[in-house]
């Protein structure tokens, strides 16, 4: 099954003096999510923001919010993630020792459910967990910071996934997420992937809502092959 191609902006590089006026343009934008990075210093050698900005942000935003969570122990903050207004909440597979029983406490809180891996980690470690995810994302830079070159390996990386969920006949959607823009979009469409999470392409841009236009336009004109 094939999934409606979706952008999910990243708020991380925007300015977060100006986060009121960057929610109401993505509410404009042809964005479809709000993907949200939140990062703990300990898992990423990068501290983001937490529960108190996504609340925030779900006051405003009139798009589902993707929760990335790049944390340690993350199965000790979904009640508060998902009380913030979190929509999908997305955990580490490198983080998480009982993985299934994380992705069942999402579920039960009624969010959708995604599980993310690193540059390092094969996709064929999710082999038996694909039936209980909505979303798996693979991080297609190291994941910590925004501006990151994109690791090419990630494109036949999401090309095995997308034969797996197909060998096992389950649908979650394929998201990406590091170095992502006009220039690999096309590619990473065609290996199988249905999300594309951008951050310095679009908010680095004199024009991001003509970055977000554009990359909508790849994703509704490219198809998986």
């Amino acid at each position: 099954m094939s999934h409606q191609p979706i952008i999910a902006p990243s708020i991380l590089n925007t300015d977060f003096c100006l986060l009121g006026q960057t929610i109401d343009f993505l509410n404009q934008s042809e964005a479809d999510w709000i993907h949200l990075d939140i990062m703990d210093g300990r898992f990423v050698p990068n501290i983001s923001f937490g529960i108190p900005v996504v609340k925030s942000i779900k006051k405003r935003a009139a798009k589902p919010l993707d929760v990335h969570l790049m944390i340690e122990h993350p199965e000790l903050h979904l009640e508060a993630f998902r009380d913030a207004g979190a929509d999908i909440i997305t955990v580490h597979y490198e983080t998480c020792p009982h993985l299934h029983r994380t992705l069942e406490q999402i579920h039960l809180l009624g969010a959708k459910a995604g599980v993310a891996i690193n540059p390092h980690t094969p996709v064929e470690v999710l082999k038996d967990i694909l039936e209980h995810v909505e979303l798996i994302l693979i991080m297609s830079v190291n994941p910590g910071f925004g501006g990151q070159q994109f690791i090419y390996q990630s494109i036949p990386k999401a090309r095995r996934l997308k034969t797996m969920l197909m060998e096992e006949n389950v649908s979650p959607i394929i998201e990406i997420d590091g170095g992502i823009g006009l220039q690999n979009a096309e590619a990473v469409i065609k290996a199988g992937v249905d999300a594309l999470v951008a951050g310095n392409a679009i908010f680095n841009d004199k024009d991001p809502g003509a970055v977000i236009s554009r990359l909508k336009e790849i994703t509704k004109t490219t198809s998986y092959v």
